[in-house]
Parts: C-alpha cells; sequence; structure tokens
C-alpha cells in the first residue's frame, strides 16, 4: 500500500497499521476500502462509533455530516465526547479523530443539519456507501429517498434509545422489521415517499417506559450499534459485496442470522 501522506511524521506505513485486516480480507480487500467513501450522517452515541470503526477498517474517504455539538449529555456513551470536545462541532472533533487514526483517511467534516435546503453541500457523486445515524425522521426520510434515486448503497439505523440489550440488534429490510417504534412509523412515510426498500438497524427490545420525552441511553447499547452497522458497510464493500453501491441481501449482514 501507499505510505502514508505524513509518514516523516508517524515514522510508519499502513502496511503496518492493516498488516491484522489483511490476514482476513486480503489486498483485494484492503484496496476496496482503501478506494471508497462512506458518508455518516450524525455522529453521536451511534455515529461516532460507526465513523471510528471505519477510519480503523481503513475506509479512503470519510464524509462526516453533523451540525450538533458536543454536550456533557453525550459523555456517556458517545465515543467522541470527552470533558475536552465539549462545545465543539461533532463533525470537526470526530475528523481529528480520523486523522489521528489513519492520517492517510480524507476526512470531510461537514457542519450542516442534513435537509432540502443543505442536501446540495454534498459530494453525491462521490459517495459509494451512506450510513444514516441520525434522529430526525424527515431528514431519515429524504436520505433514504436520495439514496434510492442515486442508487447508492444505504444502511439507516432506527432507535437505540430506551434499550439495554445490545444482543437484540438485527439488520433486515425495513419492512421485516419488528417491535421498533420508529420503524413502524418509518415504513408508512417512506410509502409515501415512494421508498421501495430501506436496510435498517432496529432492535426486538422493547423500549424501557421511561416517562420522559428524551430517550434514556446506557453507554454500551447505541456504540453497538454503530459497529455493526460498519460491519455492514465494509462487508458490502470488500469481496463479500464486490461493490460499495451494490448491498448484500439484508439477510447475509451481520447480526441478521436469526429469525426476524
Amino acid at each position: 500500500m501507499d505510505a502514508f501522506r505524513d509518514k516523516n511524521d508517524t515514522g510508519f506505513s499502513e502496511d503496518e497499521i492493516f498488516a491484522r485486516e489483511e490476514m482476513i480480507v486480503g489486498k483485494e480487500g484492503l484496496a476496496a476500502l482503501k478506494g471508497a467513501c462512506v458518508a455518516v450522517f450524525g455522529i453521536g452515541g451511534v455515529g461516532g462509533a460507526c465513523v471510528e470503526a471505519l477510519a480503523r477498517a481503513g475506509i479512503g474517504k470519510l464524509i462526516l455530516v453533523d451540525n450538533d455539538t458536543f454536550a456533557p449529555s453525550n459523555l456517556n456513551r458517545q465515543l467522541f465526547a470527552t470533558v475536552d470536545t465539549i462545545g465543539l462541532p461533532k463533525a470537526e472533533v470526530a475528523a481529528s479523530r480520523v486523522r489521528a487514526i489513519n492520517p492517510s483517511c480524507d476526512a470531510l467534516p461537514l457542519n450542516i443539519f442534513f435537509n432540502e435546503e443543505t442536501k446540495d453541500a454534498l459530494p453525491w457523486d462521490e459517495i459509494d456507501f451512506i450510513c444514516d445515524c441520525i434522529d430526525s425522521v424527515s431528514s431519515k426520510i429524504l436520505l433514504a429517498k436520495v439514496a434510492e434515486q442515486r442508487g447508492t448503497g444505504i444502511i439507516s439505523c432506527m432507535g437505540t434509545g430506551n434499550k439495554f440489550d445490545p444482543l437484540a440488534f438485527r439488520i433486515a429490510d425495513i419492512n421485516k422489521t419488528s417491535v421498533c417504534p420508529l420503524a413502524r412509523a418509518m415504513r408508512k412515510l417512506l410509502r409515501e415517499a415512494g421508498v421501495k426498500k430501506l436496510t435498517v438497524l432496529f432492535s426486538v427490545e422493547e423500549p424501557a417506559k421511561t416517562g420522559c420525552r428524551t430517550p434514556g441511553s446506557i453507554s454500551f447499547v447505541p456504540p453497538v450499534a454503530g459497529m455493526i452497522i460498519a460491519g455492514h458497510v465494509v462487508k458490502n464493500i470488500i469481496g463479500k459485496g464486490k461493490t460499495a453501491g451494490q448491498e448484500l441481501p439484508a439477510g447475509n449482514s451481520l447480526a441478521a442470522d436469526e429469525p426476524q
């Protein structure tokens, strides 16, 4: 593989970083990952872990979309939230983290809220795969619609709030989901938007009843969802998914080996 752009600063090459990964995915797999561009929308509890895993897997370009800043309430579950990052833009903190992990990864932070007014800010022609880790339902629907229109691979995260079991996550088409209230609401809206299919990560765990409008969260649930999403993306980019824009059937994805 090519040496780091900043090899004189790091003193080592990509070969040393990805030697163990190459044992699993091979040289062609590593090359495919390096040649791929993945956009992650939402750099929170789910999205932060997803970004971390994709950067460490050797994705060549990451587009990081989030208009929010870190708050103290993020410290219990968001990977990039620390005392030192409180008040800082999530997208920019994530980009800095990516560069510190893999200097050869082109990390592009976009401090925007994704909607009709901002959607043209994305370099869609470069994007091979989309990770939807955002909370806004209207933005999720729009993102699914854009992905279907462009034929871009996408996986959308359903609700991880008020959940306690990280082993309850599954991947399936949204029409085959159960239990998840967000998936139920989105099915109707997707039909109205003309979106026929959408691969999603969801939980079969009944959400806890907290009595609060703001969903509860715990350290070990949203990050697991983000890691599973990253695994799904990587599997679709390397030889098990040939090209980034052609998704594996949901049933062949991580966490989908049990009946839905």
